[in-house]
């Protein structure tokens, strides 16, 4: 089953989460109009056993066509991806559920610089990277209890092709 890689746009993606960039955000200056603040990209979610975490990502491109294995979600939190280096990158969703049926997939393209926030339950492949190692801003959830359930397509012919 072949995914149609899709143009990453807020509306699109909605069901699935939220666009950060600043094309079409809320804005307005700050520190004596020296600053434009971008305000509100995200709903950063969290339970209440829960932190904010801010890492660093390095993710290395993978082949394509890449063969869809898993999709993971993470049930107590978001989790935001901003890219570091300008460079596009692609995004793996599929609505929130108890699992994932191949047709539920959708793949977006971002453009290096759109980062992605996935809601608390969405699943989504790990980090696509294109053409070039890249850094990624990840914030996300940290403390007691799991927070990462992985599905495996078993048997499944998804290909994800450029």
């Amino acid at each position: 089953m072949p995914l149609k890689i899709e143009p990453l746009t807020r509306e699109a993606f909605a069901p699935f989460g939220d666009v950060i960039e600043t094309e079409g955000a809320e804005n307005f200056p700050i520190n004596n109009g020296s600053t434009i603040r971008f305000h509100d990209l995200a709903s950063v979610e969290t339970d209440l056993n829960g932190r904010v975490l801010v890492n660093i990502f390095r993710a290395t491109p993978l082949d394509y066509p890449l063969t869809i294995r898993l999709v993971e979600r993470h049930p107590k939190g978001s989790q935001a991806f901003v890219p570091l280096n300008n460079r596009p990158y692609l995004v793996l969703v599929a609505p929130k559920g108890e699992t994932v049926r191949p047709e539920d997939l959708r793949a977006f393209k971002a453009n290096g610089k759109q980062g992605v926030n996935y809601h608390a339950g969405v699943w989504h492949h790990p980090v696509l990277a294109l053409n070039e190692v890249s850094d990624f801003l990840v914030i996300d959830r940290g403390g007691e209890g799991a927070n990462c359930d992985e599905l495996y397509f078993e048997d499944q012919d998804i290909t994800l092709t450029l």
